[in-house]
């Protein structure tokens, strides 16, 4: 079995081409999205370059010794941040929560210094890590320990016990060292040692050097303050372990450097207050902001990367009616978030509290070049903008500059547009498909109704019993409507014709039947020679009308088959009708003939004989319905490029509903009991319908109507000229 589609499903089927329009949309919203990530790569490469320009040739930024270091010695050269609040120096390392990150481990791969001959296995370990508050530097080791061993109350001897060693760099650029050895738990101060390296030798109480010693059950836990004043940047951490309680013989140093030699202390990298002021109002530029040195390690840091979204959104405004509000926030959206996909309010930031920018961005800046690069952060949340720019002092690269935004800004674009672009996709899709579907049960209807009337004006005979409703509609349906209301009208007409045509044979078979069978039977009943001759000529005169009859009906259906097969030429109208108008005169020479012409010469194209032909019949028939002694006119005029014909005859009116009939086969309008004209010949109705049709061949029109004055009756035939 045949599926069958009818207009309804072809047009929801057509209609699904509609969904390749949130298809397109979204496609166009994302070219869109591409357009605004590289206008925000460009503005930010443009914020990068304007904070390195405020840096360029400022020396005084850039003067720390670490700048002009080499290479950066891990666990050796420390770098301090800048810390949010003072430690509390209790031993205790809540205060370092936020920046424990960057803590160091140190164990038996920094021994910077052996006391005893032989090697001895290392039992102390430690995790240090310094900060800077307002004018200070904080330090701090956690430190395990097999054995702590406390200074002896009695001995002035301040290395014969587990000690912490400190160098630094004073301001006049020598060596200066510091030794802090408690004789117990809790607050602590340094000694200052002597200039002898060999010896640890106290000369006087650092008192600006605070701490706070905190026993535990692994160790210990050192907290220390001093002001950054003591130093000029560089600095040197090392803790001695002494474990015999005997002999308190010094059996190694772990720590950061060695402090007895002078070029190998360590220096302290701190975030530079002065490049933080300048980066200050960058914090509300909705960017993150880092400045780093050579090294790349970071000097100052402005903004949060979690708020730097780069574009603005406004809030969505809601609805005006609560339920739309409703349906959006819990139906609609929803489904459009399983495609979409929404900016997380947080992520992982690998390098939140980052002291050392290690990227390729930072890199290439460091070599010169500016770039930008796109990130994804470690929970695969969001996308990080970076751009770097380099920082020149004295023709060279001394640092860069890193600006960073997410694309949260730019995908909340992204979904406020794709969601107001579904919105409205849908409505129209809604509202076209269902549109859609009416139209095609409207059409749908209507073309079932004029199947149904088709079939209900035609019974099982197939005959026509009825007729179709003319549509008023101005559209295709509605001609499809009216045409076949035309067409059932011709063929009742023609049915009728074939209905007829039975009885108009029989009245015109009748009569020359009668005349032959009644002289047939008088020639049998009185065969005598005197009487021969006229019911012989009755008989002949019988066969004649039967032959007439039979000539007139295949006149025709010759003349159809024979105008097909004919060529047009160039045809004088006037010549040709005044030599058709003397022909008419010597044939009905009871009758007169007149030819008005309103011109001279005119041409057309057709065929000559089937021209005449064509008049020979109108004539016929306006002579078949005048009086001897009538005037018959023929008169030519022509109307913009259009010839018309006109025979004028006195005689009987035409009815008002055959006018428009008289132009079909077997159609007459003579009554049955008298004629008048008075030839004997039959009637079939076919002159007008062979002229009708001659004049359909040469693209005419044949007309038929009584005149205005009610006295005769006007033939109108209308020909293009040429």
């Amino acid at each position: 079995m045949r599926l069958r589609f009818s207009i309804r499903i072809q047009l929801v089927i057509l209609s699904l081409f509609l969904f390749t329009i949130p298809w397109l949309g979204y496609q166009y919203v994302w070219e869109v999205e591409e357009y605004l990530r590289n206008g925000q790569e460009q503005t930010m490469l443009g914020t990068a370059r304007a904070v390195a320009t405020a840096l360029h040739e400022r020396k005084a930024l850039f003067e720390s010794r670490s700048a002009y270091l080499q290479n950066i010695r891990q666990g050796t050269d420390l770098y301090a941040p800048q810390l949010d609040n003072p430690i509390r120096l209790d031993g205790q390392f809540d205060d370092w929560q936020n920046i424990d990150h960057l803590a160091q481990r140190y164990g038996t791969e920094k021994v910077v210094q052996r006391y005893a001959e032989s090697d001895i296995a290392t039992t102390l370990e430690f995790t240090h890590m310094v900060g800077k508050f307002d004018q200070y530097l904080y330090a701090m080791f956690a430190v395990e320990d097999d054995r702590l061993l406390w200074r002896n109350a009695k001995s002035l001897r301040i290395d014969r016990s587990d000690h912490l060693l400190i160098s630094v760099i004073n301001a006049n650029g020598d060596l200066a060292r510091y030794s802090i050895s408690p004789y117990e738990a809790g607050w602590i101060n340094a000694y200052r040692l002597d200039d002898d390296l060999t010896q640890v030798k106290p000369i006087d109480n650092a008192l600006e050097i605070q701490g706070h010693w905190r026993q535990t059950g692994t160790g210990y836990n050192i907290e220390l303050r001093f002001p950054l004043a003591l130093f000029s940047g560089s600095l040197a951490f090392a803790l001695v372990d002494v474990d015999n309680p005997s002999t308190r013989a010094k059996q190694y140093a772990i720590g950061t450097a060695n402090p007895n030699q002078f070029d190998q202390l360590g220096t302290v990298v701190s975030p530079s207050p002065e490049i933080e002021q300048i980066l200050a109002g960058l914090k509300y530029a909705d960017s993150r902001v880092w400045v780093v040195d050579r090294h790349q390690r970071v000097l100052a840091k402005a903004g949060d990367i979690q708020a730097a979204t780069g574009v603005k959104v406004k809030p969505r405004q809601p609805f005006e009616w609560a339920w739309l509000n409703w349906l959006e926030q819990n139906w609609i959206l929803p489904v459009y978030y399983h495609i979409l996909t929404r900016p997380p309010d947080n992520f992982v930031d690998e390098l939140e509290n980052a002291y050392e920018l290690e990227t390729e961005g930072v890199k290439t800046a460091l070599a010169g070049r500016a770039e930008s690069l796109w990130r994804l952060t470690p929970d695969n949340q969001a996308v990080i903008l970076s751009a770097s720019h380099p920082i020149y002092i004295d023709g060279e690269v001394r640092g860069a500059v890193i600006v960073e935004q997410t694309t949260h800004g730019i995908r909340t674009l992204r979904n406020r547009a794709l969601e107001q672009l579904f919105h409205v996709i849908i409505a129209v899709m809604l509202l076209g498909t269902l549109g859609l579907f009416l139209f095609a049960n409207r059409i749908s209807s209507r073309i079932r109704k004029l199947r149904d009337q088709t079939e209900s004006v035609i019974d099982d005979n197939g005959k026509i019993v009825g007729q179709l409703a003319v549509a008023r509609q101005k559209d295709e349906i509605g001609d499809l409507s009216r045409t076949f209301s035309t067409v059932v009208e011709r063929l009742q007409h023609y049915n009728s014709y074939l209905e007829n045509m039975a009885s108009r044979l029989s009245h015109e078979l009748r009569t020359p039947i009668a005349i032959v069978k009644s002289s047939l039977d008088n020639l049998r009943q009185f065969n005598t020679a005197a009487n021969n001759d006229g019911f012989i000529e009755r008989a002949q005169d019988g066969i004649t009308r039967l032959s007439t009859i039979l000539n007139r009906m295949s006149e025709a259906t010759r003349l159809e088959q024979a105008i097909t097969q004919e060529e047009f030429e160039r045809v004088k109208l006037i010549k040709l009708i005044t030599a058709c108008v003397a022909g008419y005169q010597h044939a009905y020479n009871g009758r007169k003939f007149v030819l008005n012409s309103e011109i001279e010469e005119v041409y057309v194209r057709g065929v000559p004989e089937l021209i005449a032909q064509m008049l020979d019949k109108i004539v016929s028939n306006a002579v078949e319905f005048s009086q001897p002694d009538d005037t018959i006119t023929l008169q030519l005029s022509r109307h913009a490029k259009v010839l018309r014909i006109q025979v004028i005859n006195p005689g009987p009116l035409l009815p008002n509903d055959m006018q428009e009939e008289l132009f079909q086969s077997m159609v007459s309008v003579r009554a049955d009991s008298s004629h008048q004209d008075t030839s004997s010949d039959p009637h079939l109705g076919l002159g007008l319908y062979i002229a009708n049709t001659i004049a359909m061949f040469h693209k005419g029109q044949l007309q038929i109507a009584n005149l205005a004055d009610h006295s005769g009756v006007v033939v109108t035939l209308s020909m293009p000229e040429v």
